[in-house]
């Protein structure tokens, strides 16, 4: 077992422990996850940023790099609760992020002069 696989097998146990079963049966289930999820996911980017001195005016704040860290990885359990919410394993999760990042280098190659929302429906 590969390390990500390693980590959405933790994930589901840990959602299991927390009465969480996902993907869950409906469609309504699935929107209240995924929104769940991403007001997390927003909480933890304000403490992330929470770890950068971001007020240029005041001087008392300090980069807090381990605490940065660790928010990385509360970051990285919701997003995988949020994969496994649509249905994702690792390998489909690794699978579209191949494909994402060959239209995402192909962006880069011509310039990326205008959006083009189909060059991502293939994944």
């Amino acid at each position: 077992m590969d390390k990500l696989e390693e980590i959405f097998r933790m994930q589901e146990a840990l959602n299991q422990r927390i009465g969480v079963n996902l993907p869950p049966p409906t469609d309504e289930e699935k929107a209240k996850w995924i929104l769940n999820y991403t007001r997390a996911m927003q909480q933890e980017t304000a403490e992330l940023i929470d770890s950068v001195p971001w007020k240029w005016w005041a001087k008392y704040q300090k980069f807090d790099e381990q605490n940065a860290k660790v928010e990385v990885v509360d970051l990285f359990h919701f997003l995988v609760s949020l994969a496994q919410t649509l249905g994702m394993t690792a390998d489909d999760v690794y699978q579209a992020y191949l494909k994402k990042n060959q239209v995402n280098h192909q962006r880069q190659d011509s310039g990326y002069v205008k959006k083009d929302e189909a060059d991502s429906k293939h994944i």
